[in-house]
């Protein structure tokens, strides 16, 4: 069958990964375009992955269009909800980049302009293609848990005023949010994931040790509709280096410990009633294999037969909307000091506002 080519919107530092996968990873797509208000950057993509480059998707859409299955959406967050509403029209499948966006009404906005569209609306959350991570989720459903106690995650990584500063958006309430919004938000994805939909959050954050709009460390506290309770622990503030990504399910019947960078090496595996796969789970499932890439080849792999067999998403618009809820239910619980029930709407938290 055909390759799907994929127009990558955005030359920033995520486009480097998505080309790189597209280029090296994946026989089933390839790079049609690529996009950027700046004809430099979209250029400088052009010359090493021999694909063209486009100041603006209407420019490209006019030139080859035809040639166009998807759209990769890899612009600042605050602007998905502008880029997905212009875009939709054209019909073309869209891999929007986390968070699917910042505001809760955005994101109906989106959902509600693809549908009318007849758009394939994905949201990349890759991480729950690692290896360990995957067996986990089978042992979840297999009920090898049992009944779900506590879920944890912990997200100790190290971001500097230089990071800030690379980028007029980066750490604004505007276009990015912080450490909640732009770095654990694959985090809170995996936890409910595993976890299930929540009930209520209480959260607490501050800006430690760079200066920016929004925090760069935070806590929360959840109750999930379960009756398990969960911990989330996030920080960009970790100095020298960054320490971890990890995500922890224990249930009566067995407890699992993912850790590494991004949640990608597995730590713990106990379960109380034995099978086979746990006598290999470390040597064969324990890490993703070495090089750049697996996960989020794994995901446009998904996102490739998802097209071509039509079938579901693993992560759609409503699971990209889920994750941001709950995000913006911390940012509500902060801004108010309060607990905060799921669903509700939100009257405090700044995220998509201007400062």
């Amino acid at each position: 069958m055909s390759k799907l080519r994929f127009a990558l919107v955005g030359c920033g530092n995520i486009a480097s990964k998505h080309a790189h996968v597209l280029h090296e990873y994946l026989e089933e797509a390839e790079i049609g375009a690529f996009v950027d208000i700046d004809a430099g950057r979209a250029q400088q993509f052009s010359k090493k992955y021999d694909a063209p480059a486009y100041s603006s998707v209407g420019e490209m859409m006019g030139a080859i269009g035809d040639r166009i299955d998807v759209i990769s959406v890899l612009t600042p967050s605050g602007t998905h909800c502008q880029n997905v509403l212009e875009f939709a029209r054209y019909g073309r499948a869209m891999v929007v980049e986390k968070p699917l966006a910042l505001r809760l009404k955005d994101a109906d906005d989106m959902l509600e302009a693809c549908e009318a569209h007849g758009v394939k609306l994905f949201v990349v959350h890759q991480n729950r293609y690692n290896l360990p991570v995957r067996r986990a989720r089978e042992a979840l459903e297999q009920g090898r848990f049992g009944r779900l106690v506590l879920g944890t995650v912990r997200l100790r990584w190290m971001r500097d005023q230089a990071y800030y500063d690379s980028a007029a958006w980066r750490g604004t309430w505007e276009h990015d949010g912080g450490v909640f919004m732009n770095q654990a938000v694959h985090h809170i994805d995996m936890l409910t994931w595993f976890m299930g939909n929540v009930e209520s959050v209480r959260s607490m954050a501050a800006t430690r040790l760079v200066s920016i709009e929004t925090e760069d460390t935070g806590v929360a506290v959840l109750r999930f509709n379960s009756g398990a309770l969960g911990v989330l622990e996030a920080t960009t503030a970790t100095r020298p280096k960054d320490l971890e990504g990890s995500i922890s399910i224990l249930g009566e019947k067995g407890a699992v410990v993912i850790g590494g960078f991004f949640m990608n090496e597995l730590v713990t595996w106990d379960f109380a009633d034995r099978q086979p796969i746990d006598d290999v789970i470390f040597e064969q499932y324990g890490r993703n294999p070495p090089g750049l890439g697996h996960n989020l080849g794994e995901y446009l792999r998904g996102v490739v037969s998802s097209l071509k067999d039509s079938k579901p998403a693993l992560v759609d618009g409503l699971a990209g909307r889920r994750s941001l809820e709950l995000v913006t239910a911390i940012y509500e619980s902060i801004e108010t000091d309060a607990d905060v029930q799921l669903s509700f709407r939100p009257r405090k938290c700044r995220l998509g506002l201007v400062s």
